[in-house]
């Protein structure tokens, strides 16, 4: 069975490095230690060992802002010494409202240049909600991208001829990989499917698994391990409810339909993901770590063999929307802090 326990946060020290940010949403450090940090309703910015760079990072294109989207999911080319290339996930309109899009730019310190669209959403609605848009490589540089159902249109999370409700797979270029499960439909970069937001997404360092969390309705959070072409149920199968208490479907599993690794009811309402492999707290080595929203908590979960098999929850006492969690260079732990005046906070042991 599992358990769950917490812990004091006098064990660990609280660092502040910025504050005042626009709602943030995701983080990701570069080679030299340097990290980029992207703001749901504002820019693109630069943390330093000195602070946030006063100057935010262009190149973008413009995206909108509205309700739950904006600039969100960003990931670091694997090749990043190579080719500078950093991409970003961003809410851009079109035809029909606006989705989640990836591009591509290359990073020369203070801007992104050359930027090029690497991926497009279809199709785009009118809707403020559920968005996906996490970034993530695995170990031969295929990139993930997680995509939500747009809240009204969670039927379509069942069909695999768009993008509404999937992760997507592509490769490192952008281009389509050859085994992709769906090639001859309407969305060949479609790599599983029944989703309802994709919120949180991480590669296991030891497996090369891609894991997942959804951001579940009230109730029917999850943790997933995704396999090519699978189906996770969503809104055909889940453990959760409407949020005004009435009932989405009274079926929690059906056949040929992934049940999660995981679920929580009620929901905690996870944002950001990772899988920790530093030094600093060895105790934790190859553990998994989802932000929560709802309870202002960092969520710690001990795995093995690709299970669950405790959790304890972190750092309550900062009372802070969790939206990203990161490890950093030399160890420490990151928490992205979701508000109008949104904060980095580094963690370390005290």
């Amino acid at each position: 069975m599992v358990s769950t326990s917490a812990v004091a946060d006098d064990a660990f020290t609280f660092e502040e490095l910025a504050d005042g940010l626009n709602h943030p949403w995701g983080l990701a450090f570069l080679p030299s230690g340097d990290a980029l940090v992207t703001e749901r309703n504002g820019d693109l910015r630069l943390l330093t060992s000195e602070g946030l760079s006063k100057q935010p990072i262009s190149g973008l294109p413009d995206f909108v802002a509205t309700g739950q989207a904006g600039m969100m999911g960003i990931a670091i080319d694997p090749d990043f010494e190579q080719n500078n290339k950093v991409y970003v996930c961003l809410n851009v309109a079109g035809d029909g409202g606006w989705s989640s899009e990836v591009h591509v730019g290359e990073f020369d310190g203070a801007n992104l240049q050359n930027v090029q669209q690497v991926f497009v959403a279809l199709p785009k609605y009118e809707s403020r909600h559920h968005f996906g848009c996490r970034i993530t490589f695995n170990k031969t540089n295929e990139m993930f991208i997680s995509l939500g159902d747009r809240g009204g249109f969670k039927e379509e999370s069942q069909n695999i001829d768009n993008h509404t409700g999937t992760v997507v797979r592509l490769n490192h270029d952008g281009s389509i990989p050859k085994d992709n499960p769906f090639l001859s439909g309407g969305a060949p970069e479609v790599f599983t499917y029944g989703h309802r937001n994709v919120q949180g997404m991480a590669m296991h360092p030891d497996t090369g698994e891609i894991w997942t969390h959804e951001h579940g309705p009230r109730g029917g959070d999850e943790v997933n391990i995704l396999s090519k072409g699978d189906n996770y149920g969503w809104p055909t199968i889940t453990y959760g409810i409407n949020y005004n208490g009435t009932i989405i479907t009274d079926k929690t599993e059906m056949e040929g339909m992934r049940q999660p690794l995981k679920y929580w009811v009620p929901s905690y309402a996870p944002s950001g993901m990772m899988f920790y492999g530093g030094d600093m707290f060895d105790a934790w080595q190859g553990d998994l770590f989802i932000g929560s929203l709802k309870f202002r908590y960092l969520k710690h979960l001990k795995i093995e063999d690709s299970k669950i098999v405790e959790e304890t929850n972190l750092f309550e006492d900062l009372d802070e929307r969790i939206r990203d969690v990161v490890e950093g260079p030399d160890g420490s732990i990151y928490l992205v802090t979701d508000s109008n005046n949104g904060k980095i906070i580094r963690v370390s042991k005290s």
